[in-house]
């Protein structure tokens, strides 16, 4: 076995109040969240293919096992916090191998938009709304 094969990549990922751990360690595609199969953790097969484009993009889906472990908000919050979790250990992978700048992970993903993390966020409540924005109703009399 060569040295390589027992290397651990890390990446963390987040996305509106969701926060994903990821490790991608080299062998056959197998993917967990929270030790669960990713098809059984996730209830709809877009959010499966979201959180997997990175790994197509690169061509890496049966390279490595990837293992999440993530920690509030919904499925889609959870979903895009893994990706970035994903694109981030992919880039500390990419680190490793030997510099090839055409074809850098770097590059591909940058293009792709998966090395931004998303930064909206739910916004505020203000006093005297009933909402971050939305006013009560106006009544004339």
């Amino acid at each position: 076995m060569a040295k390589d094969s027992k290397k651990v990549y890390t990446g963390t990922g987040r996305r509106k109040t969701s926060v994903a751990r990821v490790t991608l360690t080299p062998g056959t595609g197998k993917i967990t969240v929270n030790g669960h199969d990713v098809n059984e953790y996730l209830p709809y097969e877009v959010l499966v293919m979201d959180l997997t484009q990175p790994l197509e993009i690169t061509g890496t889906r049966e390279m490595f096992d990837v293992n999440a472990k993530v920690s509030g908000g919904g499925f889609s919050g959870q979903t895009g916090a893994i990706r970035l979790g994903i694109t981030r250990a992919l880039l500390q992978y990419d680190q490793t191998t030997p510099a090839d700048s055409d074809n850098s992970y770097r590059k591909i993903l940058k293009k792709a938009g998966f090395v931004t993390r998303d930064p909206r966020k739910k916004e505020r409540k203000k006093p005297g709304l009933k909402k971050a924005r939305r006013a009560p109703q106006f009544s004339k009399r």
